[in-house]
């Protein structure tokens, strides 16, 4: 079996399929595919990662449909659907 560095899935990550390494968190995906923005605070600033172990809930997404999942504490896993704020925000757009 080839060594869990070089295992990848596939995940949707704000609409596009993008394959990331098996066994990291979702928060480490997307900041490995240059994602800056996982949310808007109330006042519409740009918030990602911080702390890295879910206290902060900084690193909100969505995932699998479902909202204000902590990216930092969720690993990847084959079709997963990863929705950002830039994402979400996309998808409005006309």
């Amino acid at each position: 079996m080839p060594p869990a560095a070089e295992v990848a899935v596939t995940i949707s990550a704000d609409g596009r399929s993008v394959r990331v390494p098996a066994g990291v968190t979702v928060a480490a995906a997307l900041l490995e595919l240059g994602v800056s923005a996982f949310r808007r605070s109330v006042s519409g600033d740009p918030r990602a990662p911080l702390c890295g172990m879910g206290t902060c809930y900084e690193c909100r997404v969505t995932i699998d449909g479902l909202a204000h999942r902590r990216a930092c504490l969720v690993t990847v896993a084959e079709g997963m659907h990863v929705m950002t704020a830039a994402g979400a925000e996309q998808e409005r757009l006309p």
